[in-house]
């Protein structure tokens, strides 16, 4: 877990592009790292570079493949949405003025990939994989007199394609300065142990760094809630462990009674704040987050969490944040996070590799158990690119900096080891050793959580089902075998890994009976051919993978087998890359709950119905049809006995859910009007919905999702929605829109959730998808205000104002 600990802050301030700072105490400073840099896409060498006055002044974090071009011969293909590689160079000055004793590093959460670090020209290190945090100490490196230090960084993404997926291209997450004094502490990890309402066990280990002789060292560590109260302190002095007895560590154990103990539904968060002393004198200070709860896996009962039965219910999440692409925005994160709670998800699995720390920091806060997956592959490739060409030389050392690095996080529950690795049928060896070397590690770094692999192949043969090491079961798909896993691995506890992949894009109807199940293709490896020219799939629940389910299907059997801990859904969001059937011009998935813009599809209120507490009563789908069509009708509902469905006010008939069905559903041949279900529970009327026929499309309607914009670098996400001219939202019209910002703001993108829409991310023009369009806003400044400006052929303009407050 990175460490965002402010005991002392820097004196900072930007002048022509210098950061000068200035370190006024030996406490550790954490300072962000983000403004000031310059970026070149180029595949020269320009590590001894000094003047940027050509390159392109930014602030991370930055993604340059997602402000490229979509463009069908781009070499990653469809698996990276036909989006540009390349090699990029990240360049900035600054100056720093700190104790010598002291350390200073320089910190990168995520750069994409095959970077290379220079500081002074002189080469710092390089790191290949992608998705791994990692720092470097720059202590020797930097200047110290008052002289510019220059930082540049290369990152090298031309080897295409290197993922099954989009990763994006650059730094894109959070680069921190981080500076401590040379004696000082290791990050802490705390891990709980039996845990109660009454009581909970927690155990402290914090190492020691550069310690020799000379004053005795103390820890002084005090666990805080989240009033900012003290409610214990503990001084511990430092042991020697380890094969030469070199590592010197703190180690407390301690029994806190009447604990807050985290959940999904009290995602409860103390403070442990580590002071390590020097006789009288503090010398460093380390505070992390931490959780305290009690979980574990049964063969036939599932999951039990803080002693009482839960069912996971998650889905899968890449790192993408739709047309933001790989780059982190922690309040686009948190927007989908939101909508995911809203809808009943307790659970996320970062598919299929380390996700960003600040993604992990929000799932503490809000209450989501994580599955954290390392790798998508092991030593046999997937891609001609891909992490096989490094396994040998840098997996055990991304593996162990990943563990150690998130394992504080208390919604980490599982350690997913790899997802779907060609080792399950080539190589009986290595599916063998590859995860019990992995198991291991896990064990002797944590030790608190569950080990699992994501498989595919189900048969005897597959080594990997075999290992006595991986602690869990996962299975991906196969839900016809979910039943008989009792008999087939009777010894271990069952979790979905990965469940579903059906197809739908938001707001389609197709006029095939929504009971018709198509497989789209036909098989894996068939190119598929079939569908319609628009490319788009419809919405009714009734278009799946041949490897997956309907929705309802897999849902179904998750929550009615009690040995089925729970399952991950492919996916929450449409994704980029992975066009699943189609190839160009789609770009980005159609598995997604939500899709790419963020807007709901019909099945989120199936999870909802089940899921959540909420009450749900949704009809699907729109009343704007043809004289001579007849149209399925169906509604997702919860709370109720009954849904009885009425046409114009004449009565269609009352339905009930029978034996597996999670739906209702009626067969009406259309006429213009309104569309009424009533839902009930004991002939009580709890719900009502209307869908009504709209006129033609009239008004152009900008509405935030934020009222106000939060200092600098906030975001607001504006909805366009096309109505006619009663307000009612027109289902079928696409309308091409131009977006202007104006003011103390800038448009970062726009989208509309189509999955074969190839304008780029980064224009202004947009076309709506069946009404909607997206407008993704940034503020330039830490107060004022934002005009946004939407207009269209025939239309009059609309303008929407967002205020900018500080934070």
């Amino acid at each position: 877990m990175v460490i965002r600990m402010y005991a002392v802050r820097f004196s900072v301030f930007l002048l022509f592009s210098l950061l000068f700072l200035d370190v006024v105490a030996q406490h550790r400073t954490v300072v962000d790292f983000n403004d000031g840099w310059y970026f070149l896409l180029d595949d020269g060498d320009h590590h001894d570079e000094k003047d940027f006055s050509s390159w392109r002044l930014l602030h991370l974090p930055h993604d340059w493949s997602i402000a490229g071009e979509f463009d069908k011969a781009n070499p990653s293909g469809s698996g990276g949405a036909y989006l540009p590689g390349g090699m990029g160079w990240y360049g900035k000055q600054f100056t720093v003025s700190y104790d010598p004793t002291q350390i200073i590093s320089l910190a990168f959460e995520g750069v994409y990939q095959q970077s290379e670090v220079w500081i002074n020209g002189r080469r710092v290190g390089t790191r290949p994989n992608g998705f791994i945090g990692f720092q470097y100490d720059i202590s020797t490196y930097v200047y110290r007199d008052g002289r510019a230090n220059t930082v540049l960084v290369k990152v090298d993404n031309r080897a295409q394609p290197n993922a099954r997926f989009y990763t994006g291209s650059g730094i894109y997450r959070p680069v921190s300065l981080i500076v401590k004094p040379k004696v000082h502490l290791g990050d802490p990890f705390v891990k709980t142990g039996p845990a109660t309402h009454d009581d909970a066990i927690l155990h402290l280990e914090v190492p020691l760094e550069n310690m020799k002789a000379g004053k005795k060292a103390m820890l002084f560590w005090e666990l805080i809630d989240r009033e900012g109260n003290v409610v214990l302190g503990r001084r511990v002095a430092p042991t020697r462990r380890g094969i030469d007895g070199r590592q010197t560590v703190f180690l407390d154990s301690v029994r806190l009674k009447n604990p807050n103990l985290w959940s999904p539904d009290f995602p409860y968060l103390y403070q442990i704040r580590c002071t390590l002393t020097q006789g009288v004198e503090a010398v460093d200070v380390v505070t992390v987050n931490s959780g305290i709860r009690s979980f574990r896996f049964d063969a036939d009962n599932g999951f039990f969490l803080n002693g009482k039965p839960t069912k996971i219910r998650g889905v899968c999440m890449h790192s993408d944040l739709g047309a933001l692409g790989a780059a982190f925005y922690p309040q686009a994160a948190m927007r989908q996070l939101s909508m995911l709670k809203d809808m009943g998800v307790n659970a996320i699995r970062t598919s299929h590799n380390p996700t960003a720390p600040g993604f992990l920091d929000l799932c503490d806060r809000l209450g989501f158990m994580v599955m954290s997956e390392t790798f998508d592959v092991w030593k046999l490739q997937k891609n001609p690119y891909d992490y096989h060409l490094y396994w040998d030389e840098w997996s055990e050392r991304d593996f162990i900096d990943h563990v150690k690095r998130d394992r504080n996080h208390p919604s980490i529950f599982m350690w997913c080891l790899g997802n779907e690795a060609q080792e399950q049928w080539h190589c009986q060896a290595l599916g063998t050793s590859i995860p019990r070397r992995l198991a291991y590690l896990v064990d002797s770094l944590d030790g608190s959580r569950p080990t699992v692999v994501a498989n595919n192949e189900l048969s005897s043969k597959n080594p990997i089902l075999a290992s006595t090491e991986v602690d869990l079961i996962g299975y991906n798909y196969n839900h016809l075998k979910w039943r008989d896993f009792p008999t087939v691995h009777p010894e271990k506890p069952l979790i979905i890994t990965e469940s579903v992949s059906a197809l739908a894009t938001r707001g389609q109807y197709d006029q095939v009976p929504v009971d018709t199940i198509r497989l789209w293709p036909s098989r894996w490896d068939i190119p598929f051919n079939g569908g319609n020219a628009s490319k788009h799939i419809s919405a009714y629940d009734h278009v799946r993978t041949p490897w997956g389910s309907t929705h309802e299907e897999s849902l179904y059997l998750s929550e009615a087998l009690p040995w089925v801990s729970g399952m991950f859904v492919w996916t929450g969001f449409d994704y980029l890359g992975e066009p699943t059937p189609y190839t160009w011009p789609a770009r980005s998935s159609y598995f997604g709950i939500i899709d790419l813009a963020g807007f709901p599809k019909d099945v989120y209120y199936l999870y909802q119905s089940m899921w959540s507490g909420k009450p749900v009563l949704h009809l699907l789908p729109h009343w704007n049809w043809n004289s001579r069509d007849t149209v399925d009708v169906v509604a997702y509902y919860n709370q109720a006995d009954e849904v009885e469905l009425f046409l114009n006010g004449k009565s269609l008939g009352k339905r009930q859910k029978r034996d597996e069905q999670l739906h209702v559903s009626w067969r009406v041949a259309f006429e213009p009007g309104e569309l009424k279900a009533i839902a009930r529970r004991n002939a009580i009327v709890v719900q009502e919905r209307r869908v009504r026929t709209t006129s033609k499309p009239e008004i152009l309607s900008l509405a935030s999702e934020q009222q106000t914009i939060h200092g600098a670098d906030g975001l607001a996400f504006v909805r366009l929605t096309v109505t006619d001219k009663e307000g009612l939202t027109v289902p079928t019209a696409n309308v091409h829109v131009r977006f202007t910002v104006e003011g103390d703001g800038t448009l970062l993108a726009t989208d509309n959730g189509s999955p074969t829409d190839t304008t780029s991310f980064s224009s202004s023009e947009r076309a709506t998808l069946n009404g909607k369009a997206l407008a993704i806003i940034r503020a330039v400044n830490s107060q004022g205000r934002i005009r946004v400006r939407a207009e269209a052929d025939h239309f009059d303009p609309v303008y929407l104002d967002i205020p900018i407050q500080r934070p």
